[in-house]
């Protein structure tokens, strides 16, 4: 079956499609609900659940909204002091499911090569070290896994988390999948430099993958070394940490240390290779299962769909158990059609319900991405989590100067395939092709493929415009003033991040004198003329008759609004200065910085200068482009 996104949909699906800063285009959030569809099916979209009314997308929202939001708005640090229990690394509960479970490579070498009929190849890292040394740790991380925080002082600590010297307990494996990237299939892919140590079961019973970023070959390596660098090794471990401080689901990071080894590297690929520091992060997850590592299997013939089908009973026992207790009192029937009324009924195809809880968590995600201004960079389909996190930090990037054309990604320059509006659209695409992999599968039908595809658009609306009415304050949605200010920040390249923080400081006064209306965003409106000064001067005005209306005080909306607007975020620039010192051997930067985004919403005394706007220097390539070498 051909299974893919009507390119119609593609203008919907951007809530920000400002495609220039210059652009007039409206803003048309509202479109995506009625223009995205799939082919081959010729049948209306407007798929409705049977007991609701289709008007509300709220009131069809299902069971597995609460479920997802389970995972996505858990306090990760969060630990019971009574409770908390201190363990050694020797001391770790290891369970080593995947490998258990799922089928697994004859071989255990690390020549390159294509690995068939197998989920993992059984590798250990080979990282040559000398004198490794440990650069910052993650405490809330360490709560998760109830390690001991005197475990980072051991001498050998390095030693063991560079994986130079064997975990006890671990039974290392590198992951097989596949991937579109840039939009074409690749084929075989893989974990080329990452090798999962195994799982940690925590006494709640929480499973948590601990993985080597770095740790050598395997092989997925193809022509690669499996090394990492520390300058990349940072910015991975600084934004995992960093996103979840946020409240954005994201795999996290234990800790970053040197190898004390250089690492060859052409960061902008132009024939200039360099020595570099090598470095190793510790990536933390409950899985780092990826679209691609179903379509990997799916793309091999009949032979591999067993494996498909195995994988997705893998996933949903271990990591979407609520989806196996599901039964018809649930009532998660929907119609999909209004020629034939035919019923979607996610409670007699569990795998029905869990495409649609990925998709879900997947529009969530994105929704999120969009409201602090993050671009992921590479949104391949390897790089897509069934967890709905954010994985695989490369060349991402937030926004300074809003401009919805943004990419962080020199490789994505030409066509712009993952700039920041596009991130909507990207998010559905992905989705059809994990439906795809799943209908070959013959896990799914085409209708419940359908429904997935509309759960993904209505979720990203609610999202996104519950977050952008928290952002500006507003009691409701309001599509005219929403669109109106993003027109004008993309017209004067208004800062995104510092905007809205003062925002807040707009006071609800219908009264408030024409001369005084902007004082509160000086700040933020550089260097505006007269026209864009009036142009701005007429929104402000419409704002704060909007923002009258409520009930809300000025110190209430203000506090509820810096609750989701951060003050600090990790720029592109901040980054650099803190690789810059590391590269020399000065590590503190890298720990102001992590315990700086430990809280982005909170005033920081002291710690202004971290909220500025971008120096001259930041332009420069490599720091707010960059390529994917790492």
């Amino acid at each position: 079956m051909l299974l893919r996104v009507c390119p119609s949909s593609f203008f919907y699906l951007r809530p920000l499609h400002l495609f220039s800063s210059s652009s007039k285009l409206p803003f048309r959030p509202s479109s995506l609900r009625r223009e995205f569809r799939l082919i081959p099916s010729r049948s209306s979209s407007s798929f409705h659940r049977m007991e609701s009314p289709p008007a509300s997308s709220s009131s069809r929202t299902s069971e597995t909204d609460s479920l997802a939001k389970d995972l996505q708005n858990q306090n990760l640090g969060a630990v019971d002091e009574a409770a908390k229990i201190k363990r050694k690394l020797e001391d770790f509960n290891w369970d080593h499911s995947f490998v258990k479970e799922l089928p697994g490579d004859p071989r255990t070498d690390v020549i390159s090569r294509e690995v068939l009929h197998a989920c993992y190849s059984k590798v250990s890292p080979s990282v040559p070290v000398d004198d490794p040394q440990l650069v910052a740790w993650s405490d809330s991380v360490a709560e998760l896994l109830e390690l001991d925080p005197k475990e980072f002082e051991r001498p050998d600590f390095p030693l063991l988390l560079s994986g130079a010297k064997p975990l006890p307990g671990a039974m290392p494996y590198a992951q097989c999948y596949g991937g579109h990237q840039f939009g074409m299939w690749a084929g075989q892919l893989g974990d080329g430099r990452a090798i999962t140590l195994g799982e940690v079961l925590n006494s709640k019973g929480e499973r948590w993958e601990l993985q080597l970023k770095g740790a050598g070959k395997t092989p997925y390596s193809r022509f690669a070394d499996g090394l990492a660098v520390l300058r990349s090794s940072i910015r991975e471990f600084l934004c995992s940490e960093s996103m979840h401080f946020l409240g954005i689901p994201t795999t996290r990071a234990l800790c970053l240390l040197t190898t004390g080894q250089d690492v060859t590297r052409d960061m902008f690929y132009d024939g200039n290779p360099k020595e570099e520091p090598g470095a190793i992060v510790c990536r933390v997850s409950q899985s780092f299962l990826r679209f691609g590592s179903y379509q990997i299997h799916a793309s091999r013939g009949k032979e591999d769909l067993e494996i498909v089908r195995k994988l997705a009973d893998y996933a949903i026992k271990h990591h979407f158990p609520h989806i196996e207790s599901m039964n018809r009192s649930d009532s998660l029937s929907f119609k999909t059609g209004k020629e034939d009324d035919s019923i979607v009924d996610l409670t007699s195809n569990k795998y029905a319900a869990w495409v649609v809880e990925i998709a879900e968590r997947t529009a969530t995600l994105v929704a999120r991405w969009q409201g602090v201004g993050f671009t992921h960079g590479v949104l391949n389909t390897d790089n897509m989590s069934i967890l709905g996190q954010t994985i695989d930090y490369g060349p991402f990037g937030f926004l300074d100067a809003f401009d919805p054309s943004f990419t962080p990604n020199t490789t994505d320059l030409p066509g712009r395939r993952y700039c920041f509006a596009n991130q909507p659209d990207i998010g559905l695409w992905n989705i059809a092709q994990f439906a795809k992999t799943l209908t070959v599968a013959e896990l799914i039908n085409q209708k419940e493929a359908n429904y997935a595809m509309e759960r993904y658009g209505d979720k990203f609306m609610d999202e996104y415009q519950a977050i952008m009415s928290k952002k500006l304050g507003l009691s409701k949605y309001n599509k005219d003033i929403i669109s109106k200010l993003l027109n004008n920040m993309a017209v004067d390249k208004v800062d995104y991040t510092n905007f809205f923080r003062l925002l807040s400081n707009v006071k609800a006064n219908p009264n408030t004198p024409e001369d005084e209306l902007l004082k509160p965003l000086k700040a933020a409106l550089l260097d505006i003329g007269k026209e864009r000064k009036e142009a701005w001067i007429k929104w402000v005005q419409a704002y704060i008759q909007e923002v009258s209306g409520s009930d809300t005080s000025d110190e209430e909306r203000k506090a509820g609004m810096d609750s989701v607007n951060p003050k600090y975020i990790l720029r592109n620039y901040l980054c650099q200065s803190a690789i810059d010192a590391a590269e020399q051997g000065d590590f503190s930067e890298v720990n102001n910085l992590l315990r700086l985004m430990k809280n982005p919403y909170e005033d920081q005394p002291g710690m202004e200068k971290y909220a500025r706007l971008p120096p001259a220097w930041a332009y420069r390539p490599g720091v707010c482009m960059l390529s994917c070498s790492s």
